[in-house]
């Protein structure tokens, strides 16, 4: 079974990236200081690690895709999150600005965790609309589903340690803005028979 031209080259895109991003959190578990955000890049290496062996392994074997890995976007959920335990809001938020010196900060670190994930979603998601192969095409799905959790489990815990604040706008301007948009039935025309 050959591959195509443009899923050939997205993968390799993707195994880079992949291999990058496991590089980069290694680096990051060595150096952040809190076991809570340690803990956190670990968990997300081992997945990322059986993604990546597992994408490798169909390249070689076409095979490899009937192997289970327990991260299909069915198993992994958002953890049973309520949009009550979000904190919204600005909190005097912090002063921020590059920082060319020293040791990265666990703020610092989940940053660059957040933004990896964030890109490794959307750069899986336009991988996988190139591929031909159903089996390379969803594991690149999954990759960019698992990323997005990665990124909403990271998000919560900078959330909760304050360094992720959510702006928010008065209620009624927002329910003014998304209440524009009416269902079908209210507003469409009876159909022509």
């Amino acid at each position: 079974m050959p591959f195509g031209a443009h899923e050939t080259v997205e993968v390799h895109e993707i195994l880079n990236e992949k291999m990058n991003v496991i590089t980069h959190f290694s680096l990051y578990a060595e150096h952040a200081q809190s076991p809570q955000v340690r803990d956190l890049i670990q968990q997300q290496i081992q997945i990322m690690v059986q993604q990546y062996d597992q994408l490798v392994a169909y390249t070689h074997d076409y095979s490899a895709a009937n192997r289970s890995t327990g991260f299909s976007s069915g198993t992994y959920a958002m953890g049973g999150i309520s949009p009550e335990q979000i904190n919204y809001g600005l909190r005097q938020p912090s002063p921020a600005a590059p920082q060319i010196q020293g040791r990265l900060s666990d703020g610092q670190i989940l940053n660059a965790v957040l933004c990896c994930h964030k890109n490794s979603a959307k750069n899986s998601m336009h991988a996988s609309l190139e591929c031909a192969d159903p089996n390379v095409r969803q594991m690149l799905l999954n990759g960019a589903i698992v990323a997005n959790q990665h990124a909403y489990d990271t998000f919560l815990l900078m959330n909760q340690l304050g360094q992720y604040q959510v702006p928010t706008m008065q209620d009624h301007t927002a329910k003014t803005f998304l209440h524009a948009f009416q269902p079908m039935q209210a507003t469409a025309p009876a159909p022509y028979i």
